[in-house]
């Protein structure tokens, strides 16, 4: 492990003080490797190449189902793209307050779709509910409210809570009975199945999950998503949406080959369970803090506090980088490469500050 100096305000910024994101971190070596070799002779394109073809075979071997898997730079195109394919102009799709197409997409899914409605349904924590997904489905059903059509779940969610198997269940069973289809915004889904510790099958086809828009980024990868349609169908001529969006890339073997690596001995778990492990580290740290109070259970790599903002500053002075508009509070996000000494630096700089 990297051996820190005593005092972090000594330290760059760039080094080991990133809690902003997982999106902060860099490739994760055996991501790396693969990057390199992929970059020897000649190879065919637009995705015809061996290394694409070996990455989609492996991602329905992971998940235990004859997949259309398709690859795409990155998570506001998956979403929107995947969810333009599912509903036409004048649907609707319900997501939950906080989710990333509804926050932070910049009406992405709206531009793909031609005019899709977002529907906000309560959520609990992040995630929808159920009885909340009913109250939207059934809200209206004249001409002049658009029709719900796709129901999207975050996994796991921008509030860092993971839907149980049930859950999941529990709400594509309502999909199903009203006609809607299911997506899985799963930019953080190595996390949680790292977390519940399941088959990913369990929390996403088996579930009722129709599409699942598998992120790549956060957990490791130089770039690119996977967008995994579970039922064929859905896929048809999904390539043609990817041309048309500027996501098709030439040299697809880059986005591709990575994936492979990260697919193999369960690379991808072992890198989502380290972090989530630092977050469960100084989650624990930080319960022990005066003047501290965690918002949110961790259960995956993000931790939620609420800080005065005095403290705030004080942290931000000393270079550690964080969100403070996520969650209601300031948002520590752990990655593949967060160390021990980082958690316990951070946490002894935050017990400082606090203690004035």
């Amino acid at each position: 492990m990297t051996t820190l100096p005593t005092s972090v305000s000594t330290v760059s910024p760039g080094h080991y003080l990133q809690f902003a994101s997982d999106n902060t971190s860099g490739i994760c070596p055996e991501a790396m490797q693969a990057f390199m070799a992929a970059n020897t002779g000649f190879a065919a394109s637009y995705g015809n190449d061996d290394a694409t073809r070996l990455a989609c075979d492996r991602i329905r071997e992971v998940f235990e189902a004859d997949a259309e898997v398709f690859f795409v730079f990155n998570g506001t195109a998956a979403n929107s793209i995947a969810l333009a394919s599912l509903c036409q102009s004048y649907q609707a799709v319900i997501c939950s307050d906080t989710a990333h197409v509804e926050t932070d997409e910049c009406g992405a899914p709206e531009f793909f779709s031609n005019g899709s409605k977002l529907l906000s349904a309560p959520h609990r924590h992040g995630k929808l509910t159920s009885a909340g997904v009913l109250e939207v489905i059934t809200r209206r059903t004249d001409v002049h409210y658009p029709r719900p059509k796709v129901v999207t779940l975050t996994q796991s969610t921008e509030m860092g809570s993971v839907y149980q198997k049930g859950e999941i269940s529990g709400i594509s069973r309502i999909a199903q009975e009203h006609g809607l289809k299911v997506h899985m915004d799963g930019a953080r889904f190595a996390n949680a199945v790292a977390a519940l510790k399941v088959a990913p099958a369990d929390i996403t086809w088996r579930a009722g999950v129709d599409v699942l828009c598998f992120g790549g980024t956060k957990m490791g990868l130089p770039i690119g998503e996977a967008i995994v349609f579970f039922d064929r169908k859905l896929g048809e001529e999904f390539s043609y949406r990817c041309k048309q969006a500027g996501q098709l890339a030439s040299k697809m073997r880059y986005l591709s080959a990575p994936w492979l690596a990260m697919l193999t001995d369960n690379t991808w778990l072992r890198h989502a369970a380290h972090a989530n492990a630092m977050a469960h580290s100084l989650s624990e740290r930080i319960a022990g803090i005066a003047g501290a109070e965690l918002l949110l259970p961790t259960e995956v790599n993000g931790v939620f506090v609420n800080l005065p903002e005095p403290a705030i500053a004080r942290l931000k002075a000393l270079g550690w980088t964080f969100y403070t508009f996520i969650g209601g509070g300031a948002r520590f996000m752990c990655s593949w490469v967060t160390t021990e000494e980082a958690v316990d630096h951070l946490a002894s700089d935050l017990e400082r500050v606090l203690a004035g």
